[in-house]
């Protein structure tokens, strides 16, 4: 480039490591089909949950009925952190392998749970699990395909991943409405992580390979993009100094906030409201549908345009949807609301991930990623603590606004905070 800013590398033949979407396209696809097996294994309780927190358990504080978001947040937050670390010493595959046997025991937990406190420990393996599973498959995705596409790569990744919630949470429901809140619905969770647990063994290949070779070609460094930073800068990089990733990870943060607040209040709303146990899945269901399909479009947009718009306008429309749900009393009104915030998450998801590989030094990616994720997590547990009291104190409906309000400031500082990625650290 003529203003002397390094070049952006091209994907394609190191050494004797091929990179590019095309050229893994096999293996690319096969973490695809594992991660909307890792997404489905989440999607069990997206419907169920919150209704035996009223029903079977007989809960009757918000804040208490969340307390499974609660600790599923924080211990996926946590173990994302230590996902990148980990596949960075051990390898890809042995910490995805991990994650599906950790998940063995959960459909288990959650069918024979004779107490609340049974499925918050659930909730605590369930997102060890998650953090290990998902994180990896991004890992290795974003190794596989290198700097090209990156943004198509991630919305492929995470469509995969929310269509198997929304297929899930949808089927989920229907069995729930025909043979009871359990064990039925938990028993295809199982047989996910079982399918998920055989391919990650048997044909999931090691990537970190991928990563070193993209290292060796990488552009010239600048200042603070070098590849031996220690763990403690590359967290303060990614979660205060930098503008571009700490605009990205508080983004995060408030968008799994929402979706926490989606995940734990919204049955329960619908319920209250008297739609019936069919009504309530498919609301439950379209959010992540169209969030999951809205990807394939999005993560390729951003590939074209930029990840900023998408990341800030994104945003804007998620505080619009809530806002929608806050004020609706019908069944019409909260799918409208369904589907847009499905629309706003869509445009923000692929584009966080990908501005995080632009940005991010191929040799501490995945704990950049890991700490993205980290923060991006842990805003279920601030949702669901959030809401939770809010709406203990003030209803439902307050809760969504003020989530709402919170959502539409968090795009306001990305638009005035982020910088455009470009493959570097901004000085």
């Amino acid at each position: 480039m003529t203003d002397g800013t390094p070049s952006r590398p091209q994907s394609g033949t190191v050494g004797s490591i091929v990179l590019g979407l095309r050229q893994n396209w096999a293996q690319f696809m096969l973490l695809v089909a594992v991660n909307a097996l890792v997404g489905g294994t989440l999607g069990q309780e997206r419907t169920v949950l919150p209704l035996l927190a009223e029903d079977v358990f007989h809960l009757d504080q918000y804040t208490s009925a969340l307390t499974y978001i609660l600790a599923f947040g924080l211990a996926k937050a946590a173990t994302n952190y230590f996902a990148g670390s980990l596949s960075d010493r051990h390898g890809r595959k042995p910490v995805l392998v991990a994650g599906w046997l950790i998940a063995l025991p959960v459909p288990v937990l959650l069918i024979f749970a004779p107490s609340w406190e049974w499925i918050v420990v659930a909730n605590v393996v369930l997102g060890i699990s998650q953090g290990l599973t998902w994180s990896t498959t991004v890992i290795m995705k974003m190794d596989l395909v290198g700097p090209e596409r990156r943004g198509l790569a991630m919305g492929l990744n995470e469509a995969a991943g929310y269509l198997g919630v929304a297929g899930t949470a949808l089927a989920t429901g229907y069995i729930a409405s025909e043979y009871g809140l359990r064990p039925g619905p938990f028993l295809l969770g199982a047989a996910f992580i079982a399918v998920g647990l055989g391919l990650s063994v048997l044909t999931v290949r090691e990537t970190r390979h991928h990563a070193t070779a993209e290292a060796a070609t990488h552009a010239p460094l600048r200042v603070g993009n070098h590849p031996e930073l220690s763990n403690r800068d590359i967290f303060t990089l990614t979660s205060f100094r930098d503008r571009s990733l700490s605009s990205v990870s508080q983004a995060g943060m408030v968008n799994n906030l929402n979706d926490g607040l989606a995940w734990g209040l919204f049955p329960i709303l619908f319920a209250a409201a008297g739609l019936n146990l069919e009504q309530i899945a498919v609301l439950a269901a379209i959010y992540p549908a169209v969030w999951g399909a809205g990807q394939l479009i999005t993560g390729a947009l951003s590939d074209r345009i930029g990840r900023k718009p998408l990341i800030a306008s994104g945003m804007i429309v998620q505080a619009a949807a809530l806002g929608m749900v806050a004020v609706g009393q019908d069944f019409g009104t909260w799918l409208a609301g369904a589907i847009l915030l499905g629309a706003g998450t869509a445009m923000v998801y692929p584009a966080l991930l990908a501005a995080i590989g632009d940005v991010a030094h191929p040799t501490w990616r995945a704990r950049s990623v890991g700490i993205y994720r980290l923060w991006r997590d842990g805003g279920f547990a601030i949702g669901a603590l959030l809401s939770g009291l809010l709406a203990d104190a003030y209803g439902i409906p307050t809760a969504i606004a003020v989530v709402a309000l919170l959502t539409a400031i968090s795009g306001v500082v990305v638009a005035l905070r982020m910088r455009s990625t470009d493959h570097q650290l901004s000085p």
